[in-house]
């Protein structure tokens, strides 16, 4: 019989939002790909570590005995309650997390993690590209010497040390969604630009790419280029490419060049359309803001879309304030000791993210509201009430 209980099914969270975004039969695929599939029985199966990794960036504060407690409540629930799972210890649990490691979590979100922005979605667009962005942050870790020596600490102010050692994520997110579409993770000491080095090649034709003035160099923007995908890039203001042409829109034609490398004088210049202009927010000294892209036809893009489009690139800051202030906790420190655990437990977290943008999402397509609109806070207060009442099977 099942016992009394005050949770109740979500109305709006069909059972299992892990499991839905996160099929089992995938999860074991992915398991068996990467060499982790078990060689004899185990209680902690390598599946439900896999969906306890992931349930961990729901329950950031909770212990390890609480998150499997919820997730095995969701096992009795779905059974009928005919079936009960006696919770590990944290030591059993922390093997567990070792064995699986962080490839199946990194491999199960780049299988899963799709652009979610259909062709109604606001702030999706610009002139028939997907509009996305690429950034990146950093996030505390606890203060172990394996930490410490694999991912270094960033200096202080004064010159000193910070207390945690730090993991550096640079991510692409879809702007219309902020559901995150590829990412990859470093040391604090590994620069946002090597680390965008991989996500650039993964970018797609029909993608138009912002970034920030950090990014941009020669070789990166050939790169990103080559992909397909149009680029809308802010760049310093000292960046001076030779002028070709002024086009009707204000807007003008130059080309770029290489300023190092042994063979730049070799190299081939390349045709960008640059769009000058400056922000007046009221302050005295206004900034004032370069742009390159690769749309080279103002007709496809006047210089005033594209100016009010690269603001969607801060759609991505507040992706991440969903994940570091919100998802994870404020001023929260990660809780792997290791930087095997490290990377599993940022790839859950980000795996959580995009399984609730994924609900926001058909949340927002059955309301016909904007995702932007929706409260991420809302949402993730959802998706911790019904992962009690996930099902799948521990098998």
């Amino acid at each position: 019989m099942k016992p009394t209980s005050d949770r109740r099914l979500s109305d709006v969270v069909s059972v299992g939002l892990l499991t839905k975004v996160f099929p089992a039969s995938l999860v074991d695929e992915v398991i068996a790909e990467c060499g982790r599939t078990e060689q004899r029985s185990r209680t902690l199966t390598a599946r439900v570590t896999a969906y306890f990794s992931i349930g961990m960036a729901l329950n950031s504060e909770g212990s390890y005995e609480d998150i499997f407690e919820q997730l095995t409540d969701g096992l009795s629930w779905s059974s009928g309650w005919s079936h009960t799972w006696s919770t590990p210890t944290k030591s059993a649990i922390f093997q567990a997390r070792s064995r699986l490691g962080d490839e199946p979590i990194q491999a199960l979100f780049r299988r899963v993690a799709r652009p979610l922005a259909d062709a109604d979605t606001p702030g999706s667009w610009l002139a028939g590209r997907r509009i996305v962005a690429l950034d990146g942050t950093c996030l505390d870790l606890p203060d172990t010497p394996a930490n410490a020596e694999h991912f270094g600490r960033p200096a202080s102010s004064r010159g000193e040390q910070s207390a945690f050692p730090q993991a550096r994520l640079v991510a692409v997110a879809e702007c219309g969604t902020h559901a995150v579409l590829d990412a990859a993770i470093g040391p604090c000491r590994t620069s946002e630009r090597e680390l965008s080095h991989e996500l650039i090649d993964r970018l797609d034709s029909g993608m138009l790419l912002l970034a920030d003035r950090g990014i941009y160099g020669f070789d990166m923007w050939t790169r990103a280029a080559a992909t397909g995908a149009d680029l809308l890039w802010r760049v310093k203001s000292t960046l001076s490419p030779r002028h070709l042409e002024t086009l009707d829109d204000g807007s003008w034609l130059a080309r770029i060049v290489p300023t190092s490398g042994k063979e730049r004088q070799q190299r081939t210049p390349l045709t960008v359309r640059v769009i000058d202009y400056t922000l007046d927010d009221g302050r005295d000294n206004p900034e004032q803001y370069r742009l390159l892209t690769t749309i080279l036809d103002p007709s496809a893009a006047p210089a005033q879309e594209l100016a009010l489009a690269y603001a969607q690139r801060w759609e991505i800051e507040n992706t991440f304030d969903e994940l570091k202030t919100h998802q994870r906790g404020p001023r929260a420190v990660l809780r792997s000791k290791s930087p095997p655990l490290v990377r599993q437990e940022i790839w859950g977290h980000l795996c959580c993210h995009y399984a609730i943008r994924t609900l926001m999402r058909d949340a927002a397509t059955a309301g016909r509201h904007d995702p932007d609109r929706m409260s991420f806070v809302a949402a993730l207060r959802i998706t911790r009430r019904s992962l009690s009442h996930s099902s799948f099977s521990p098998s």
